[in-house]
């Protein structure tokens, strides 16, 4: 009943000028969250790197299946090949389609000149199969496989950026995120880190590892030596946890 031109039956519960728009963040994040999330990572780099490890440790997942590994003279001719692996991983409610795309061949054979052709042509394909779903008029099941983040390896026996490194950042960097990695950090002295991050501005020198071990009565990942345990995820080891907490 309206008494004195207001309604005293009603109460606001929010204040003066609220429209409500404010809180279509929150019905975004619920909306995505039921959806799931997709992510697609690109790995680049030499035979040997271990980046089939630091994947694995970075999603505790076992992403790879067993594979062939070239013996010397079949790297002479080896081409690179392109080899994709989707895997749906959830976490607290929330669900990942990720995908893994793995570059064998790059960097292993005697002339690599061109090598990453087939990356770029893959990327590009990607992003032209992403633009023809969403020009179509059902866009309801669409799946994103464009490349989201490229990780590059760099090999720490080479002592900074050979011209292969650099030609291929300079091929991708436009149309892919690149985050260069420092495979292997603990084959090197904390001193040689330091030195190849400020000559060649790499961000993470990572390891990698899927094995368990006692460290002062805890349970830590890491890679055991006569010397010690290298953790994985002690930040004053390596920059796993940087690179995660990026990633992510």
């Amino acid at each position: 009943m309206f008494q004195n031109g207001t309604d005293e039956g009603f109460v606001n519960p929010e204040q003066i000028g609220y429209v409500g728009f404010a809180n279509l963040p929150n019905q975004v994040h619920r909306k995505s969250v039921k959806k799931g999330f997709e992510f697609t990572l690109l790995v680049v780099g030499e035979s040997g790197l271990g980046k089939s490890t630091l994947v694995n440790s970075l999603f505790l997942a076992d992403l790879y299946p067993e594979r062939h590994i070239p013996s010397a003279s079949e790297k002479i001719t080896q081409t690179v090949k392109i080899d994709a692996s989707t895997v749906e991983i959830e976490e607290r409610g929330v669900k990942l389609r990720l995908t893994v795309v793995d570059t064998p061949g790059f960097g292993d054979s005697l002339n690599s000149e061109d090598c990453f052709t087939p990356i770029i042509e893959y990327i590009d394909e990607q992003f032209e199969r992403y633009l023809h779903d969403e020009s179509g008029l059902n866009r309801r099941h669409i799946i994103d496989n464009r490349v989201h983040c490229c990780f590059y390896f760099i090999n720490p026996s080479s002592h900074g950026l050979k011209p292969l490194d650099i030609s291929f950042m300079k091929a991708v960097h436009h149309k892919v995120n690149i985050v260069p990695v420092l495979a292997k950090a603990d084959t090197l002295t904390k001193k040689e880190v330091l030195n190849l991050k400020r000559k060649e501005a790499v961000p993470f020198a990572v390891v990698g590892s899927s094995e368990s071990f006692e460290v002062n009565g805890k349970k830590v990942r890491g890679r055991r030596y006569p010397w010690g345990v290298v953790e994985v995820e002690n930040p004053d080891h390596c920059d796993f946890i940087k690179l995660r907490t990026m990633l992510m």
